[in-house]
C-alpha cells in the first residue's frame, strides 16, 4: 500500500495566501521526513479553495527539495492548458527528477478560467478526449503531428524525450480524474490509470474501479495490465487520540474554508452551480475516510483497499488549517498509521 498527502494550499478564514502557500511546502517537506510515499498537488484559479495555480510548478519545487518523494499533480487542468506545453513540463520534470514525478490531469469546470485563458467552454463540454490523447502521444512518441478540431500543426520532434531519463521509467504515469461513467471509460480506454474523489466513499469508488475493468478489457487492454492498474484514492486524514477530537478539528475549520472557496467559483457562462453545505459536507468527508485514532484510521485505509482494490492514497492532511498541526498531523500519519499497513 502507498500512502500519500493530497495538497490544495487552501486558505481558511483569516489567513494569507503567502501562508496557505508556506503550509502547502512546509507539509510536503514532512511528509518525506515522515516517510510517506507520495505527494499530490492541487490545482485552482481565482478562489481560495487552493491558492496554487499550477500544480506542476509547485510540483517542480518540490522534485527540488526531495529525494525520495513521488510529486504528482492533482491535477493539472487540461482544458486551460495547451498539451503539448503541459506534456514538455512533464517530460522535463520526469528526466530532472529521476523517474519521481506523476501527470494527473482532469477536465475541471465549466469555471471562469476558461475565459481568461481563451480556450472556451467547448474545451470543457467536448475537447477534453483530444487533450488527453495529444498529450499522451507527446510522452510517448519521438516526434508528434497533430490534425484535429482544437489543435493542428505539422510534425515537430519530441524534446526531451521522456525515455532519455536515466531511471528505468518510460515516461511519465499519466493519471486521469474520474467524477462519471463517461471519464472512467475515456481512462480505461487508454489504459489510464484513475484518481478518484474525496467525496464519495468506497461502494461508489469500488463500482469505478469494476467498470473500469470492464472498458479496459473491452478496449484490448492486457490481464495483466488491468490487474496493475495503480488508482489513487483520495481522501481526508485527520488523527488524534480519540476520534471525536480528530472529528471537532475538523468541523470547526473545515467549513469556514469550504464556504469561502466554494462560493468564489464563478461559471464562464452564468449556469447555476448548487454548492454543498460546508458543515455536512465536512461531516460526510469524516464518516467516509480515516479520521480518528491511528489505528482507525489504518483500518480504515486497509478497509478500503480490501473493498475497492485501490492501493494508493492521497490524504488531505491540512484540515485543521494551522501549519503546526498539519505538521504533526502528517509526523503521526508516518510514524503511528504506515507501520500498521505494511
Amino acid at each position: 500500500m502507498h500512502v500519500g498527502s493530497f495538497v490544495l494550499a487552501a486558505q481558511f478564514p483569516g489567513q494569507g495566501q503567502g501562508e496557505a502557500l508556506h503550509r502547502a511546502i512546509r507539509s510536503a517537506e514532512v511528509a518525506e521526513e515522515a516517510g510517506l510515499d507520495s505527494v499530490w498537488l492541487a490545482e485552482h484559479h481565482f478562489v481560495p479553495y487552493g491558492t496554487c495555480p499550477s500544480a506542476i510548478t509547485l510540483a517542480a519545487l518540490l522534485l527540488g527539495r526531495t529525494s525520495r518523494l513521488r510529486v504528482g499533480t492533482a491535477v493539472s487542468v487540461l482544458p486551460t492548458v495547451h498539451p503539448v506545453a503541459l506534456g514538455e513540463q512533464a517530460a522535463l520534470l520526469h528526466i530532472a527528477s529521476g523517474g519521481r514525478f506523476s501527470l494527473g490531469v482532469g477536465r475541471g469546470g465549466p469555471w471562469v478560467d476558461l475565459e481568461v485563458f481563451g480556450s472556451g467552454l467547448e474545451a470543457y463540454e467536448t475537447g477534453f478526449p483530444e487533450s488527453l490523447d495529444l498529450l499522451v502521444r507527446w510522452l510517448r512518441e519521438p516526434s508528434v503531428a497533430a490534425s484535429g478540431e482544437r489543435f493542428t500543426f505539422r510534425e515537430v520532434a519530441v524534446v526531451p524525450r521522456p525515455s532519455e531519463s536515466l531511471s528505468e521509467e518510460p515516461g511519465p504515469e499519466v493519471v486521469v480524474a474520474c467524477t462519471s461513467p463517461a471519464s472512467v471509460r475515456l481512462a480505461a480506454e487508454r489504459g489510464l490509470p484513475m484518481l478518484l474523489g474525496m467525496h464519495v466513499g468506497d461502494e461508489e469508488k469500488a463500482e469505478m474501479v469494476s467498470l473500469w475493468r470492464t472498458h479496459a478489457r473491452a478496449a484490448g487492454r492486457s490481464p495483466e495490465e488491468v490487474r496493475g492498474a495503480a488508482h489513487v484514492s483520495a481522501g481526508v486524514c485527520q488523527i488524534a487520540d480519540r476520534r471525536t477530537d480528530a472529528v471537532e478539528t475538523l468541523v470547526k475549520a473545515m467549513p469556514g474554508w469550504l464556504r469561502q472557496g466554494l462560493e468564489a467559483h464563478v461559471t464562464v457562462d452564468g449556469r447555476h452551480r448548487s454548492m454543498r453545505d460546508p458543515v455536512a459536507y465536512t461531516e460526510l468527508l469524516c464518516g467516509l475516510h480515516p479520521v480518528g485514532t491511528a489505528r482507525l484510521c489504518a483500518d480504515r485505509l486497509a478497509a478500503t483497499s480490501e473493498r475497492t482494490g485501490i492501493t494508493r492514497f492521497a490524504l488531505l492532511t491540512e484540515g485543521s488549517g494551522d501549519l503546526a498541526a498539519t505538521e504533526e498531523n502528517v509526523r503521526r500519519l508516518g510514524a503511528e498509521v504506515l507501520p500498521h499497513l505494511g
